[in-house]
């Protein structure tokens, strides 16, 4: 009787122990245990990339009763490789990343196959079992087409700010919009000309090119730093024929711009920062064992003059 009662109890402390190992969350676990997600982001290169980091972490510190975080800024690969291998040795279960770099696609595989849950924020990249969220970079084009239409109508000329060193992005937008635009006002005369993601540029080239066409009915810019020195360009060249300009990305103050100027239409395709809270809620939908989609779209929205308040955030680094 005494080795049956024995077995009987080794067995009931087996199950006991099975069950302390439940997930957090999960009835039995212990439920001031927190799933440990890890955030990488690039160092400060552009207002919007600042705002992506306080984006995220914003988000991180809303999902504090769920959620134990560390985020980490980089300024190049390396740096990124190595936080995330500091990540894994603290026992991330999730990784929301940024990687603007290239070479990244080994260490982000080494941390899939390990099984750590990887959602990629904006960049596209090549690696099985990476989840992502992103803007909708070819339907920017496509709304900066409609609005410019509606608001100088079907003929015209329309100067085209392109970026062709930022690779796809600029591509997208640029072909949303010209396919668009040969779809509702094929008469429109299109220019284009090539710049930076700066206001510097923008600035520098919107001059060259005010002084080289006499007659421009709009702007079709695809950052909203770029338009910000479009803007200051026309401003001090004393023109009056302008009567649109599109941006993009989400910068308050361009937003506050927007109701300053009543002769000109200034919008922004919304391509905001504050996408990346997506990305953090994926992250934890997985690690809850939810159904994710693999890629996330988040829909271009249009700002003016008529909705920019609905935007503004005085706590935005951008």
């Amino acid at each position: 009787m005494k080795r049956i009662f024995k077995g009987l109890l080794v067995a009931v402390l087996v199950i006991g122990l099975a069950g302390c190992s439940a997930k957090p969350g999960d009835d039995g676990g212990d439920k001031d245990e927190k799933y440990k997600i890890g955030i990488l982001a690039p160092a400060v290169t552009h207002g919007w990339v600042a705002a992506v980091a306080y984006h995220a972490e914003a988000q991180a510190k809303d999902l504090g009763e769920e959620i134990e975080y560390k985020i980490y800024t980089s300024n190049d690969a390396a740096e990124m490789t190595g936080q995330l291998d500091d990540l894994k040795t603290w026992g991330a279960q999730a990784i929301v990343a940024f990687p603007q770099w290239e070479g990244m696609e080994v260490p982000i595989k080494e941390v899939v196959d390990e099984g750590i849950k990887v959602v990629n924020f904006d960049i596209e990249i090549d690696v099985d079992g990476v989840y992502r969220v992103t803007g909708d970079n070819k339907e920017m084009g496509v709304k900066g087409a409609e609005y410019i239409v509606d608001k100088v109508g079907k003929e015209g000329t329309v100067v085209i700010l392109d970026v062709p060193t930022s690779g796809s992005v600029a591509r997208l937008r640029k072909e949303g919009f010209e396919e668009t635009m040969k779809e509702l006002a094929p008469e429109m005369k299109l220019i284009t000309y090539a710049t930076q993601f700066t206001r510097e540029d923008g600035l520098k080239d919107m001059s060259d090119i005010l002084t080289a066409n006499p007659k421009i009915d709009a702007v079709f810019s695809m950052d909203d730093e770029t338009s910000i020195g479009a803007l200051q360009a026309i401003s001090e060249a004393g023109r009056t024929d302008i009567k649109a300009i599109t941006g993009g990305g989400g910068s308050q103050e361009y937003f506050k711009m927007m109701p300053e100027n009543e002769e000109i239409w200034i919008s922004s395709a919304l391509y905001s920062p504050a996408m990346v809270k997506d990305a953090v809620k994926t992250a934890l939908k997985l690690l809850k064992g939810e159904t994710v989609d693999e890629v996330l779209v988040i829909p271009t929205q249009i700002i003016d003059r008529e909705n920019y308040e609905e935007l503004l955030d005085e706590k935005s680094p951008y």
